[in-house]
């Protein structure tokens, strides 16, 4: 695996890219308050296959902040830039929370350009305004420290905090180290994103998948999901939080990697 790092609207873009690049495009968005890191136990079940791209969005891990304020719409196009730059063009999206909903968006963009997505712990619409602007203004009193406690029993279920508390800890601290920018103006893109409608347009195949501990995305959330959209799957791991790649990265590969087998995307 190769870090490198891209000049995206006006910001840098830190991706990594592993695998055959004249192999089949798979490119993972991953969480709010997240980087590219949690999907290192994915992405080795598909790099002997795929050219597998992994990416930090603006605000994020080691990308850039940037200087305009954000929407789903920047997301999306920062991840549609990075694949220009890139030179690849037709992707399998799989999307974590935001990330999911930053691949609906892609998808709803520029459709000739998905073949298939994975939606894991997400939905059209997450959450209400009324909730993100307490989040938001609370870390705009406080910084993000104060909610890190309340935020990884959200992610992460009981039974992995328990018996985890090293991982545990180390993903707190990669929460909290977000840049206030870039997780507050991601919080504005969320509560202002609403892909409803673009859902039930979608025409490719998508797996939509959920840990039955998700606080943050409970599974009926995304069963709901997986009813607006045509032809959509949908998957339930148990006893999991919000971040499936964490605490179940061999089962959430092998859910992946039958949907791409049953679909003949390889």
């Amino acid at each position: 695996m190769s870090l490198y790092v891209a000049p995206i609207n006006g910001t840098h873009i830190h991706y990594t890219q592993s695998g055959p690049k004249d192999g089949p495009a798979l490119v993972f968005s991953n969480s709010l308050g997240t980087d590219q890191r949690i999907w290192d136990d994915v992405v080795v079940a598909f790099s002997d296959r795929f050219n597998v791209i992994t990416y930090d969005k603006r605000g994020h891990g080691l990308s850039g902040i940037g200087t305009v304020e954000y929407n789903i719409d920047l997301h999306a196009n920062d991840l549609i830039g990075l694949l220009d730059y890139l030179g690849v063009d037709n992707v399998i999206l799989c999307g974590l929370s935001v990330g999911g909903l930053i691949a609906q968006k892609v998808a709803s963009l520029v459709p000739d350009r998905v073949r298939a997505m994975i939606l894991c712990d997400t939905a059209p619409k997450l959450g209400d305004a009324d909730g993100w602007n307490t989040r938001i203004d609370a870390i705009k009193k406080d910084g993000i420290e104060p909610l890190g406690d309340a935020i990884i029993e959200r992610w992460l279920s009981p039974i992995y905090r328990a018996e985890r508390p090293l991982e545990t800890a180390m993903y707190r601290d990669m929460l909290v180290r977000t840049t206030v920018d870039g997780y507050v103006g991601t919080c504005v893109a969320l509560r202002d994103g609403d892909l409803r409608d673009a859902a039930t347009k979608i025409a490719v195949p998508v797996l939509c998948i959920c840990g039955s501990d998700d606080l943050a995305t409970p599974p009926d959330v995304v069963r709901a999901m997986a009813g607006m959209i045509p032809g959509a799957t949908f998957e339930l791991i148990d006893g999991v939080g919000h971040l499936p790649c964490l605490e179940t990265p061999e089962l959430l590969s092998r859910l992946i990697d039958r949907f791409i087998k049953e679909n003949n995307l390889v």
